[in-house]
């Protein structure tokens, strides 16, 4: 009868790998088993997907949905996570609690936009929130518990530096009448 720790493979059955380009007397030296010249003999080559000049499947079939480039990243915090936080003792309930407080709390991951306030979960502390939007049932939730919600108005990047350049749309219209 066989034992567990007497258990081994069959002879043959795991063979080492083939070190190749280790000069003509190993078998596999010059050319190192590719043949010659060609896309596939040289290093680097990625061809999955080719189909010997053929249109690939992945091109013959149709595009599918929409990735919209305005759109807008914010991060998205729920308000009970904001109680558990604020149980927790990570958030203070009487400092204004903001992207940076909701970060470092570890709550708010990403959102180069701000932090959205959604209306999932309890909130039984009185907290006043500064965040980039807020869902209408957050904003009542926050109210009922006598705290409030100010939404800021984010301005992205790229306008600030037309502001800043004054190549608005309403400024060259305006030097093109004077």
């Amino acid at each position: 009868m066989t034992k567990l720790n007497e258990l081994n493979d069959n002879a043959g059955a795991r063979k080492g790998r083939m070190r190749v380009g280790r000069g003509i007397g190993s078998g596999k030296g010059k050319t190192a088993g590719r043949g010659q010249k060609g896309a596939k003999a040289r290093s680097g080559v990625a061809i999955s997907g080719f189909e010997g000049g053929q249109m690939p499947l992945h091109m013959r079939l149709p595009k599918r949905g929409f990735n919209n480039i305005f759109a807008k990243d914010y991060a998205i915090v729920n308000l009970g996570a904001v109680q558990k936080a604020i149980d927790a003792g990570k958030l203070d309930a009487n400092a204004t609690i903001d992207h940076a407080a909701l970060k470092a709390a570890a709550l708010a991951r990403g959102g180069k936009d701000g932090v959205r306030l959604l209306a999932k979960g309890d909130l039984t502390a009185k907290v006043s929130f500064l965040v980039a939007g807020a869902s209408k049932g957050a904003v009542e939730a926050v109210e009922k518990t006598g705290g409030k919600v100010d939404v800021i108005e984010v301005v992205p990047a790229a306008e600030k530096a037309k502001a800043k350049k004054g190549t608005t749309l309403a400024a060259k219209k305006a030097a093109a009448k004077a």
